[in-house]
């Protein structure tokens, strides 16, 4: 046997009929933070900002690092 049931109602109804707490509240409030965090992030991005780090890439930076580990694959004496 098989029986099928249909309930139309919306997930607050549906939330209140099986007693679950309502979260909505607590919702809106982390989502506000989540916004302002990414906001806040995506000034980072911006063209002037990640020129202005690529430019103040230095190489003697990497000549330094390739002498801490002996050259590229060159061997150590």
């Amino acid at each position: 046997m098989k029986v099928t049931v249909n309930i139309d109602c919306t997930p607050q109804e549906a939330r209140e009929f099986l007693g679950l707490p309502n979260i909505q509240p607590m919702q809106e409030k982390a989502m506000k933070q989540l916004e302002e965090k990414l906001l806040s992030g995506v000034a980072g991005m911006s063209p002037d900002a990640i020129l202005r780090n690529w430019m103040s890439f230095n190489p003697e930076q990497f000549g330094d690092m390739f002498k801490m580990f002996g050259g590229l694959g060159g061997t150590k004496k």
